[in-house]
């Protein structure tokens, strides 16, 4: 299998007849068969809009069949995803369509004025069904363009250490190695039924996609996570596998354990996006002792996994229970030093992964590329070390990224948005230690001479700028300067350490 085309024509081969896509709230049920010909239509409708092979499309909508479709139908004949992050205040997703050059915006939201940004407008369900209904009989999807397996399929934004967001740029290959790792690394089944919950805005939320077509498995979508919701539509489609973040499976055992529902059909949980405190995977094998777990590792930049651990629940308190697995076949992880020299077994350094999920690179940005991709590795930024046995173990972040709830929260991004603020003359952000969200977003701010500033003050002013996930939950207001080097960098590790006292490691969930 070489593109996005190939997976789905698997599944027609082998399970023509049987369900490809239950949406949950649309209440519809696709077959292999019809979602090969709404695919096929979806291609042949943009097309007809004008859009050529490397055009971009942004996806901004809830989970459902409509993601699914053109997850798979638009890279299949050349085009580009983009999809973002629902979550996004409309200067954030107005960068993103501008920095992309996005020309079709497919989405769910009300009109705004984001939508000038492009020269198409899809609106879901009305829009989206017409192109459908109106486009040409449909051929087959690589009839339509040629596609190749290192042609661009998506542009995965994520947050930027260093100024706004970069486009990670996924090819063909890349996700098809995903898809491969998908199926060994996280046992995959043909008779799977996957539950999606995760945001498919996420490379994490779309990681299944592929490997479920391939397999002929059924992908069952819920249009965003409610614990409520997803114990329930567990129980009644008999949910077999899923992937969450560590906050859903905290959010799914204070359900289960209010209300227990019958899980036994659920015979994997696979989680990531974060490290996981050791009491949530004990709790979770509590209340769900017949669901085996499998963490995961990885980045967006890395399609996304990297290493996996099968059998979770069976490392509990052993020399094992804080690892995050060994590398997916076709992956190499090792740990270097500052000068880039691979250390040996035991040693802490920097993660580094080489393989065929490596990203091609971030978009327009070479200077940004150049500093990850060395050599054909990809430097993390997390700093680790390896077993004798290949199993990884993570300590600490070398990047200023806080992990809250699972969404990625890039520190200059946040201080980017305090500094705006006349009154601050300059800020540190930084994550601490939360028992729901693993870490939360803090800050610490110096207001300007004669200027009084209150937390909430510039807790609105954040909420105009940016996301809610990123304003910080606890913000500190001084007088005096902030730590520094002798170069003038801001010391955020002596600001940030007394509240990481008393834990293990420094990065959430631990």
């Amino acid at each position: 299998m070489r593109t996005f085309a190939d997976p789905l024509r698997r599944g027609l081969c082998v399970a023509p007849d049987s369900p490809a896509v239950v949406d949950t709230a649309a209440k519809l049920t696709l077959t292999f068969t019809e979602l090969d010909l709404r695919c096929r239509s979806i291609a042949g409708g943009f097309s007809a809009l004008g859009l050529r092979p490397g055009d971009r499309v942004a996806l901004l909508m809830a989970n459902g069949h409509t993601y699914i479709e053109s997850y798979v139908a638009l890279p299949a004949v050349g085009f580009v995803i983009v999809p973002i992050n629902t979550r996004l205040a409309d200067p954030e997703i107005e960068y993103i369509l501008r920095d992309a050059g996005v020309r079709a915006l497919i989405t769910d939201r009300p009109p705004s004025a984001i939508e000038n940004v492009v020269e198409h407008v899809i609106r879901v369900p009305d829009d989206f069904e017409h192109l459908i209904a109106s486009a040409s009989t449909p051929t087959e999807l690589d009839e339509l363009h040629a596609v190749d397996e290192h042609d661009l399929a998506g542009l995965f934004y994520t947050g930027g250490t260093t100024g706004p967001s970069k486009g990670v740029m996924l090819t063909h290959r890349n996700l098809i190695a995903n898809m491969w790792n998908t199926i060994n690394c996280c046992e995959m089944r043909a008779d799977d039924r996957y539950l999606v919950m995760s945001p498919m805005f996420h490379a994490a939320g779309t990681y299944a996609v592929l490997a479920s077509l391939a397999l002929g498995a059924t992908q069952v979508t819920v249009p965003a996570f409610d614990p409520e919701v997803v114990l329930d539509v567990i129980a009644a489609e008999g949910i077999t596998t899923t992937l969450a973040v560590p906050t859903m499976m905290v959010a799914l055992c204070e359900s289960q354990s209010r209300r227990p529902r019958d899980s036994t059909s659920l015979r994997l949980l696979t989680h990531g996006a974060s490290p996981i405190a050791v009491e949530t995977v004990r709790r979770f094998h509590q209340l769900f002792p017949g669901t085996a777990m499998i963490h995961l590792y990885g980045a967006t930049e890395l399609s996304p996994l990297t290493t996996a651990l099968a059998d979770e629940q069976d490392e509990l308190g052993g020399p094992r229970e804080r690892s995050c697995g060994q590398p997916v076949l076709g992956c190499r992880v090792a740990i270097i030093d500052s000068d880039g020299n691979h250390l040996p077994a035991g040693e802490s350094g920097e993660v580094v992964v080489r393989g065929d999920n490596v990203m091609a690179g971030y978009w327009n940005k070479p200077e940004e590329t150049a500093a990850v991709l060395r050599n054909g590795w990809y430097r993390t930024g997390d700093v680790g070390w390896i077993d004798p046995q290949g199993f990884l173990f993570l300590v600490d972040r070398a990047k200023d990224m806080i992990v809250s709830g699972g969404e990625n929260v890039y520190s200059t991004e946040v201080e980017q948005a305090l500094m705006t603020h006349p009154g601050v003359l300059e800020c540190a952000v930084y994550g601490i230690p939360d028992p729901r969200w693993g870490e939360a977003v803090a800050a610490t701010v110096v207001a300007r001479e004669g200027i009084d500033l209150t937390d909430t003050e510039l807790v609105e002013h954040c909420r105009q700028l940016i996301a809610g996930f990123k304003v910080p939950r606890r913000i500190e207001v001084i007088a005096d300067p902030l730590p520094k080097s002798a170069a003038g960098k801001i010391l955020k590790r002596e600001i940030r350490e007394p509240f990481w006292e008393g834990h293990d490691a420094r990065v959430s969930g631990a």
